[in-house]
């Protein structure tokens, strides 16, 4: 099998392509090793939300939640058991991609539930849990950029645990979260920690900051408004780049851990399917190609950079004085930035809770099912 070039274009241009989603029939069908062989892929992102979609699908994980059922397994057990499974299966797939990267890629992430998104030490607890029911070195345990989350990052990536931070949507809290990485860089080396081993990604949302801020704009209506949709979601993200670079290639505090062995946190460019028919499909990908970042693409963005793609080069760096101007001008026009990251967040979070408590509802009436029908002596063909 060969690679498409567009997208080995990409990769050669310092963008890991990682593929944002997750089911156990992309792996026991072969997709997801097809799509290493043909697609670059070399990464895989999952959510609450994407795992929502894949058990609620067919009838692939149904043998697993009845015999879990008959084990009497409850619905928290379940889910850990079928995500974990998942999760780590993927990470055998690309454990080929991790050795030949050191560790860079070959990664596989799964979040921690979204409900403790709020509390620091029940998010360590369970992102601790996780790393080792999981039992892969190239697993991302995935945690969400709150106020309660900065802290918890430290913590765990002080343990000695590989970490992909999520939802990040605003260039200040991206800073809080670099900040927390070398707190934890330092408390793992403080521990004894072989920092070589210890990896992160800074996952920074892109889409989703266009459809906010172009809905601001479009309410305000002025024709210096309406001249500035589109362009938020970029700006931001090679704001966000721009910073990376001070903290990991300038700033001594990175620098005097390099010797250890320490690896920069890379961003991630995530939420990279453009929501807007007006604009290019490939957008927040072709505009966001930068050395040392991760763009985790939905399938139809992955096959329409794949199809049409043009990727001309490093389309990030020297940007970040004209990304300022445009920032600078999105708050001119009346638009309240720390406002719109707010709501961000929040919807954030609130999404993948709501996508949880339906995947806790779903698994709970397949295990009721379960346990009826073996009441009954029958066999269970309902699916999750």
């Amino acid at each position: 099998m060969t690679q498409n070039p567009n997208l080995q274009k990409l990769s050669e241009a310092g963008v890991s392509v990682w593929l944002d989603d997750l089911s156990r029939d992309r792996i026991e069908s072969g997709n997801l090793a097809e799509l290493v062989a043909t697609k670059s892929v070399v990464g895989v992102t999952t959510n609450p939300s994407i795992f929502q979609a894949a058990l609620s699908k067919g009838h692939v994980y149904d043998a697993q939640v009845n015999e879990l059922a008959e084990r009497g397994a409850d619905v928290e057990a379940t889910i850990r058991t079928v995500t974990t499974d998942d999760v780590r299966a993927a990470c055998d797939i690309l454990a080929p991609q991790y050795e030949a990267s050191h560790g860079v890629d070959g990664r596989v992430s799964i979040e921690v539930d979204p409900r403790l998104a709020h509390d620091a030490d029940k998010t360590v607890a369970q992102a601790v849990e996780l790393w080792k029911i999981v039992d892969r070195p190239n697993v991302f345990i995935k945690i969400p950029a709150t106020e309660a989350g900065i802290p918890a990052i430290a913590k765990v990536i002080g343990e000695g645990i590989s970490v992909n931070v999520t939802l990040i949507f605003s260039v200040e809290r991206y800073e809080l979260v670099m900040g927390a990485y070398l707190d934890g860089l330092e408390a793992a080396k403080a521990a004894g920690h072989d920092l070589s081993r210890i990896h992160s990604v800074a996952s920074f949302f892109v889409s989703r900051v266009d459809t906010e801020i172009d809905k601001r704009l479009e309410a305000i209506g002025t024709p210096e408004a309406l001249e500035l949709r589109g362009k938020a979601a970029l700006a931001n993200a090679r704001l966000a780049y721009a910073a990376y670079q001070q903290v990991f290639e300038v700033q001594p505090r990175f620098q005097g851990l390099l010797g250890d062995g320490a690896r920069p946190q890379r961003p991630l460019w995530a939420s990279t399917g453009v929501k807007n028919p007006d604009y290019s499909d490939t957008l927040y990908v072709t505009e966001l190609v930068a050395p040392n970042t991760v763009n985790t693409m939905p399938e139809k963005t992955l096959d329409a950079v794949a199809d049409h793609g043009d990727i001309t080069g490093d389309t990030v760096s020297g940007t970040g004085a004209q990304s300022q101007e445009v920032f600078d001008k999105i708050a001119a026009v009346g638009v309240d930035l720390t406002d719109v990251f707010l709501v961000l967040e929040n919807e954030g979070v609130d999404k993948f809770e709501v996508s949880w408590n339906e995947l806790l509802e779903a698994t709970a009436e397949h295990l009721r099912t379960a346990s009826r029908t073996r009441s009954a002596g029958g066999y269970l063909v309902n699916s999750l």
